[in-house]
C-alpha cells in the first residue's frame, strides 16, 4: 500500500493527470464528430422537407405542409428551398399564370422543433459515449500509469530501508561523540551529525504512517531542546524566548518535528542582522522571525513549494500534515516581511 503522503499522491495526482489528457482529447474528438454529425443531419433534414415539398406540388396530399400563390421575383428561383420568418418554402411553376408562382410552405416552428429533436438524440448519443470515454479513460490511465506505481513502490521500499539502515550509524556517532573530549572540532562535528539525525528523523516522519498517542510533557524542554540546536548553527541572529513552564497533552515526537521544520525555514531564509521571538501565551505558542519577504504565503505549505533552491519543498509540508494530525490549529502571516506561525495548541495544563 503506497504511503499517505508522498507515494500515493503522487500516483493520484499522476492518474488525474492522465485521466484528465486522454479523457480531454477523447471529448475534443466526440464534439468534432459530433458537430459534424449535426450539420449533416441538418442539411439532410432540409434536402429532406425540400424533396416532400417538391412532391407536394404535383399530388397536393400531405397536411404538413400549404400553400400561396405568390407573384414572381426575379432573384427567386423555381425548385430551391428558402427561408422566412415563418416558413421554409419551395416555388414551383403555376400554370394558370405565368406571372405567378406556387408556394409550397412548411412552419418554421415545426422545422425548430424537428431540429430540436435531432439535438436531443445527439446530445443522449454524446453524454452515453462520454460516460464509456470516462471509463475507457480512466482504464487507460491505470494502465499508463501501471509501471510508475510499481516504480514508485519500489523507490518507496528503498527509501524506507536507506533510512532504517540509517539510523544505526548516526546513534552510534552521536553516542561516541558525547565519550570525546569536548573540543572545536568535535563540537563541529557533533553539529554536523546532529543536523544529519534531525534531517533523518524528518524523514522518518515523513515517510512512514505513525501513530503518534498523546502524552504530557512540558512543552519548555522541547522548545529548549529545539533552540539550543538552532542557535549553536546561528549564533548571529538575535533569539528572545518567553515559554511560561506548563504541561501539555499532545505527541513530543511529532510536536518536536513541527518546531524542527518552523525554525529550520524562520532560520534559514532570516537576515544576517535579523531575529527570532518565541512566544507561549495561553494555549498559542507563535514563532515570529524577520525575513527578506515571501513571494507566495498561500503556497508555503505545499509539497515541494519553495521560493529558492535550498532545501526540499518538504518541511512545511510535514508541519502541516502533523498540525492536522494532533489538531493544531495554525496561521500564518507577513507583514513588512516579519513572518509569523502561531500554533493553537488544543489540550494544555499549567
Amino acid at each position: 500500500m503506497y504511503e499517505e503522503w508522498v507515494i500515493k499522491l503522487s500516483e493520484k495526482e499522476s492518474l488525474l493527470k492522465g485521466f484528465a489528457l486522454f479523457f480531454v482529447v477523447i471529448e475534443l474528438f466526440l464534439a468534432f464528430i459530433f458537430y459534424n454529425y449535426y450539420r449533416l443531419e441538418e442539411e439532410h433534414l432540409s434536402e429532406q422537407l425540400f424533396l416532400e415539398m417538391k412532391n407536394y406540388s404535383f399530388f397536393f396530399d400531405d397536411e404538413r405542409f400549404d400553400m400561396d400563390i405568390v407573384d414572381k421575383v426575379a432573384d427567386n428561383q423555381l425548385y430551391e428551398l428558402y427561408f422566412d420568418e415563418q416558413n421554409l418554402y419551395i416555388l414551383v411553376p403555376f400554370v394558370k399564370d405565368e406571372e405567378s408562382s406556387l408556394q409550397i410552405k412548411y412552419p418554421l416552428e415545426s422545422y425548430h422543433a424537428l431540429l430540436n429533436n435531432i439535438r436531443t438524440t445527439i446530445l443522449w448519443q454524446f453524454l452515453l459515449l462520454t460516460f464509456i470515454a470516462i471509463i475507457i479513460s480512466f482504464l487507460f490511465a491505470l494502465y499508463a500509469l501501471s509501471p510508475l506505481r510499481n516504480a514508485l513502490s519500489l523507490l518507496e521500499e528503498f527509501i524506507k530501508d536507506i533510512i532504517h539502515d540509517l539510523n544505526t550509524p548516526i546513534t552510534s556517532i552521536l553516542i561516541n561523540l558525547k565519550m570525546m573530549e569536548k573540543n572545536e572540532e568535535v563540537e563541529s562535528i557533533a553539529q554536523s551529525a546532529n543536523a544529519i539525525s534531525m534531517l533523518h528523523k524528518n524523514l522518518d516522519v515523513y515517510l512512514r504512517n505513525t501513530v503518534f498517542e498523546e502524552e504530557k510533557f512540558p512543552i519548555k524542554e522541547v522548545v529548549d531542546e529545539q533552540v539550543l540546536f538552532f542557535s549553536s548553527l546561528y549564533d548571529y541572529l538575535d533569539w528572545s524566548i518567553e515559554i511560561e513552564e506548563q504541561i501539555i497533552t499532545s505527541n513530543r515526537n511529532a510536536l518536536s518535528r513541527i518546531l524542527y521544520n518552523l525554525l529550520s525555514n524562520a532560520c534559514k531564509y532570516n537576515t544576517s542582522n535579523g531575529f527570532i521571538k518565541i512566544r507561549m501565551q495561553n494555549n498559542t505558542l507563535s514563532i515570529t522571525n524577520s525575513s527578506y519577504g515571501i513571494k507566495n504565503p498561500k503556497k508555503v505549505f505545499e509539497r515541494f513549494y519553495k521560493e529558492s533552491d535550498r532545501g526540499l519543498g518538504i518541511g512545511l509540508h510535514i508541519v502541516e500534515k502533523l498540525c492536522d494530525t494532533l489538531e493544531i490549529e495554525k496561521s500564518f502571516k507577513v507583514e513588512n516581511k516579519v513572518v509569523t506561525v502561531e500554533l493553537m495548541i488544543p489540550k494544555f495544563n499549567k
